[in-house]
């Protein structure tokens, strides 16, 4: 027999000295990898996969308002669309800003059968308009009025945006 046979072998002791370290009470519990978590191939990760993020709560999307009218119309305009949108068939009317005239840009109303996909809908006491979405930002806080004089009657838009007309007011310039 080898000599370090021979030695009594002693039961390991518990020693309770203040260098011992202690788990902490708040710390996470440690987890050991057992030999059916760990891949003997070299080239698969030897680390165990981290648990799901917990899923946030969805917040609702702000809903955006204008806190401009995008165009307000008279009594007299009002008036006027009606009789021109009460025909037999289902039209809209469209307002939109054509590059034209000598100042720049010219409104053109057009009949629509359905409103495009990102024009946006005016509506007041029972009438509605549709406004061209590359139009939105040169007519926004407009009025629409109809004048009527012996030589023609038309639409008029009184614009707070025109910083510049031409001599006819048939085409505007905005900032």
């Amino acid at each position: 027999m080898s000599a370090l046979s021979s030695q009594p072998q002693r039961p390991l002791e518990a020693h309770s000295s203040s260098s011992a370290k202690q788990p902490l009470k708040d710390s996470p519990p440690v987890v050991v990898p057992t030999a059916k978590s760990l891949s003997s191939e070299p080239a698969s990760p030897q680390v165990a996969a981290r648990p799901p993020p917990i899923p946030k709560a969805e917040r609702p999307r702000p809903t955006i308002r204008s806190t401009k009218a995008v165009l307000s119309m008279t009594p007299t305009a009002i008036q006027r669309l009606r009789g021109l949108l009460n025909s037999p068939t289902p039209q809209l009317i469209r307002i939109s800003v054509r590059n034209k005239g000598c100042a720049g840009l010219s409104y053109h109303l057009d009949y629509v059968e359905k409103p495009e996909k990102f024009d946006e809908v005016v509506q007041q006491d029972g009438v509605k308009v549709l406004i061209d979405s590359k139009a939105l930002f040169s007519i926004i806080g407009s009025e629409m009025d109809w004048k009527e004089s012996a030589l023609s009657s038309k639409f008029v838009f009184n614009n707070p945006n025109i910083k510049d007309a031409c001599g006819c007011g048939e085409s505007f310039t905005v900032a």
